[in-house]
């Protein structure tokens, strides 16, 4: 299930960086959005075929889940509303990111899946580095966001496939 959630969240960001892409760049990222979708649907039909075999969740698990997801949305939205009504709208992708990034630190003890400190510390990374990587080649900063995410999360979708 882990892949089919890292290949549609991987589609979403190469879709993000569709926002206002370098010249050459568009076909690149509706590739990258088209193998993240498949990789959602390898992912999905991976977790149908075992059902029944098990999962992470459970009475403890979930609630707590369902708390640290809310908690996510919650600081998603508010700092993107916040950066918008300050001008600053060109920072909400990063923001997500590192919002995004961290949200795999508690997840990764809760769920049991040791992959989630790689892709939350490389995401973290990612919100961090790709403000001055766009500036400095004046780029749309959504655009760098968008791939340096989507590639890591298309990445750690096919690891979760194989794995």
């Amino acid at each position: 299930m882990t892949a089919a959630i890292f290949g549609f969240f991987s589609a979403a960001w190469y879709g993000w960086a569709q926002d206002d892409p370098p010249p050459g760049w568009r076909k690149p990222l509706i590739i990258g959005s088209i193998v993240g979708l498949l990789g959602a649907a390898a992912g999905g039909i991976k977790a149908w075929r075992n059902w029944s075999t098990g999962t992470a969740f459970g009475t403890e698990t979930s609630p707590i889940f369902g708390i640290i997801v809310g908690i996510e949305v919650l600081l998603a939205v508010g700092g993107a509303l916040v950066l918008s009504r300050r001008g600053r709208g060109e920072l909400m992708a990063p923001w997500v990111a590192f919002v995004v990034g961290v949200h795999f630190f508690p997840m990764a003890p809760l769920l049991g899946y040791p992959l989630f400190y790689v892709v939350g510390t490389l995401v973290t990374v990612a919100a961090f580095v790709s403000v001055p990587v766009a500036r400095s080649r004046r780029i749309a900063v959504s655009s760098v966001t968008g791939v340096m995410c989507g590639s890591i999360l298309l990445v750690a979708a096919v690891f979760s496939l194989l794995a």
